[in-house]
């Protein structure tokens, strides 16, 4: 029986792409394929946590803190309190780390972005602790990723990392956090271009990397399905009495300039002046700025927004997420931080068309035109525009949305995923 560990930078109830990627892989893997399973994580659970003391953890004795679903959950704290000089001198004592040759000047920068997890490296000095075939990370660039390059040198076995490198924003290409991504044995990228940009630009070997499209649970979000009589109704609960016909407008996502929710806020009262009878729902964890934003918007205007944070949710199948992408009639993430975006695939599989930036990978994912509509970032006037005419045409919306839906129905599952994935697997533990 092969013994795969899984280490995301978060584990649920933190809430993003790439925790969701590798839980719903991980479940997989144990349910379907029986694989043994472990998962280390960070106790974090924004990403302010990963290095500030103020941000949220998730503490031992809280709800999902050691088990969700069918897996057991190793958390640990992480350490905030770092001097950078004395890490960089006790790391590159160990000699799992001078197996990895980096240099200092790729040390430092992962330190800098923690998340710092004293414990397991104090666990890993132990290579008796360990029994595994295969160790797999996420996401870039976040230093749980040198520790499952050493963990991977200690038991001499293979490791495996999706990065979701977010290759349209700057920071990612930093020189000096790439040396990493050189020393794992595979690179699953989301898509052709993420792999050609990693190879081409970054130099890391075409050989080593493998793209894996993300995948959608499409039963969960199809709105084909009779609806049970007391299923959960977005418009009825959070719409005005009379203004349950008004359309909806759905984002999803981390609430902040990259993903787009800023432009958005900002493209508002351009879009109430063509199209006034709207709502926009945000869903996702927010940000300082996002609230600022939102704050001034509504000095502005009385704009109707509904706003939703995972405080408010259970889960990623929370009744309230399924519905708003259910009752949407359109979803607008124009993000440049996107290596995939799952959240494409959640709207597709609801039968809905979806707005995208034109830049990083987001050109791959939606077929502009077809399923759905690219916008130039950050362009409030452009986003205003390609809202406004899939909200004055009906025909032209449920077009798109449904040839999004077949996509996704036929070969995005995330049992999709875990098959492909399952296979790089394989040929890693047996070559």
């Amino acid at each position: 029986m092969n013994h795969i560990l899984y280490f995301p930078t978060r584990y649920f109830p933190a809430i993003s792409g790439a925790e969701f990627y590798l839980q719903s892989i991980a479940e997989i893997m144990k349910s379907k394929y029986n694989f043994t399973v472990d998962v280390y994580t960070s106790t974090a659970i924004d990403f302010k946590g990963l290095r500030h003391v103020e941000g949220k953890i998730i503490n031992s004795g809280d709800r999902h803190y050691d088990r969700i679903n069918n897996l057991n959950i190793s958390r640990y704290p992480i350490d905030y309190n770092i001097n950078i000089d004395e890490k960089l001198q006790a790391i590159k004592n160990l000699s799992s780390y001078k197996e990895l040759q980096l240099s200092d000047e790729c040390l430092i920068e992962f330190l800098k972005n923690g998340p710092y997890l004293d414990s397991l490296i104090e666990k890993i000095k132990l290579p008796t602790n360990f029994s595994l075939d295969l160790i797999h990370t996420t996401f870039f660039p976040y230093f749980n990723l040198l520790i499952a390059l050493m963990l991977g040198k200690i038991v001499n076995k293979p490791t495996v990392c999706t990065p979701f490198f977010h290759f349209s924003n700057p920071r990612y290409h930093n020189k000096h956090l790439v040396e990493a991504l050189k020393k794992f044995d595979r690179i699953i990228a989301c898509t052709a271009l993420e792999k050609k940009v990693l190879t081409k630009k970054l130099g890391i070997s075409e050989s080593r990397i493998k793209v894996i499209s993300m995948g959608v649970n499409f039963k969960k979000f199809d709105q084909s399905t009779e609806l049970i009589k007391n299923e959960f109704r977005f418009k009825r609960k959070y719409f005005k009495p009379n203004e349950k016909d008004y359309k909806m407008v759905l984002f999803c996502g981390y609430k902040n300039f990259e993903k787009g929710a800023i432009s958005i806020l900002k493209t508002i009262p351009n879009i109430l002046k063509k199209f006034p009878q709207v709502y926009f729902v945000f869903i996702g964890p927010s940000t300082i700025a996002f609230n600022r934003e939102l704050s001034k918007l509504r000095k502005i205007i009385e704009p109707r927004i509904v706003n939703l944070t995972p405080d408010n949710l259970k889960g990623y199948y929370d009744p309230k997420k399924l519905a708003a992408f259910k009752e949407t009639d359109i979803f607008l993430m124009p993000s440049r931080s996107d290596a995939y975006g799952i959240a494409y695939l959640e709207a597709w599989a609801s039968g809905k068309p979806v707005i995208g930036a034109n830049i990083g990978a987001t050109p791959e994912v939606i077929r502009n035109n077809l399923d759905g509509l690219l916008v130039e970032f950050n362009n409030y006037e452009d986003i205003a525009n390609k809202v406004v005419t899939l909200l004055k045409n009906e025909h032209l919306s449920n077009k798109m949305g449904q040839e999004g839906k077949k996509k996704v129905q036929e070969s995005l599952s995330w049992f999709d995923v875990a098959k492909k994935t399952h296979q790089v697997y394989m040929e890693l533990i047996h070559n």
